[in-house]
């Protein structure tokens, strides 16, 4: 027998509180319930359990939740099987849910059968295995405990105790997975649950382009990137340009860079033309510098400076010596 109401009415008010997660550009998000506009339809065994229902969130947007209370009864085995997730290459996959669980002391005549957990668990697949839960093919994640639950006076009084945890998987052979939830005899409202993988961004590092990058799935592990020098710049001899991109998804230990070729000197992450007037020879020098005394560069990207008419530079002068005025015939 299901406990009527009480989740329904928690629903409501949890819903209205739910703070909306800030963007993290380097998360690439693989599920997110609650930006689904239409019925999630995912696979709930037996029918009685999981139950979905509408809402909305803290700007009245509509979304989509899941609950189930059937504590009164023994032996609960309520399963929640979402739709396929693709994990386009993730290699550490986090699952970050959002839910709310009411104390099983708050409930008059339910001891030995209310349960104050549920578990999560994952089976990895190449294609969309169906609306059928096959139990033997997960793998459980963890159990899923309560920071805070919740009581009849909280409903009383519209306290929100949502609660938030994050569990992770890795080492993924499949394209990609299915997330199931378990409960045993709780009374649960899954809010919200996201699903996503983390990357290194793409950026320019010592003049230097280092793409978009997935982590690894090992905590400790570094991935090495070569960089591609940014346009008219080159590599420095026997200096490389890398960058190591961690399982956070954050860029570490830079080495090596490139310098601007001849004619290019650096500004904001790129080499930059030299302006009429001004020269650099190699990409050993870090910056233009203007022509010497009589001598001029008419365009930009100048790799030298040519004396004016009259005036002339001997064998032995080097290219940053004034220009000789010629002696007359």
């Amino acid at each position: 027998m299901k406990l009527p109401n009480t989740l329904s009415i928690m629903i409501l008010w949890i819903i209205v509180a739910l703070r909306r997660e800030r963007g993290r550009a380097e998360e690439v998000v693989l599920l997110n319930s609650k930006e689904s506009q239409a019925e999630l339809g995912w696979t709930s065994h037996p029918a009685n359990g999981w139950e979905e229902i509408s809402g909305v969130d803290e700007k009245y947007k509509p979304i989509r939740t899941y609950q189930v209370c059937n504590v009164m009864e023994p032996n609960q085995n309520n399963w929640l099987q979402t739709g396929w997730i693709w994990r386009q290459g993730g290699q550490r996959i986090f699952i970050e849910l959002q839910f709310t669980l009411r104390d099983c002391n708050s409930i008059p005549g339910v001891a030995g059968t209310c349960k104050e957990t549920f578990n999560l668990l994952y089976a990895e697949a190449d294609w969309d295995s169906g609306r059928v839960v096959r139990e033997d093919r997960y793998t459980k994640i963890d159990t899923i405990a309560a920071d805070e639950s919740f009581t009849q006076g909280d409903l009383g009084e519209r306290k929100m105790k949502l609660n938030t945890e994050v569990r992770e998987i890795g080492h993924l052979s499949r394209k990609g997975f299915h997330l199931a939830f378990q409960d045993v005899g709780a009374c649960v409202a899954l809010v919200a649950v996201r699903v996503y993988y983390k990357r290194c961004l793409a950026t320019v590092q010592n003049l230097a382009v280092f793409p978009d990058t997935v982590a690894e799935a090992a905590f400790a592990t570094l991935v090495e990137v070569r960089g591609v020098c940014v346009n008219n710049s080159e590599v420095e001899p026997d200096s490389a340009p890398r960058m190591h991109c961690s399982a956070e998804g954050e860029w570490l230990v830079p080495i090596g860079k490139c310098s601007c070729s001849a004619g290019f000197e650096e500004g904001h992450s790129s080499c930059e033309a030299c302006p009429p007037g001004s020269y650099k020879m190699s990409s050993r020098q870090q910056e233009c510098f203007a022509c010497p005394a009589h001598s001029v560069a008419e365009e930009e990207g100048s790799v030298l400076c040519v004396c004016e008419e009259d005036y002339y530079r001997t064998p032995l002068d080097v290219p940053s010596a004034p220009c000789t005025r010629k002696a007359p015939p």
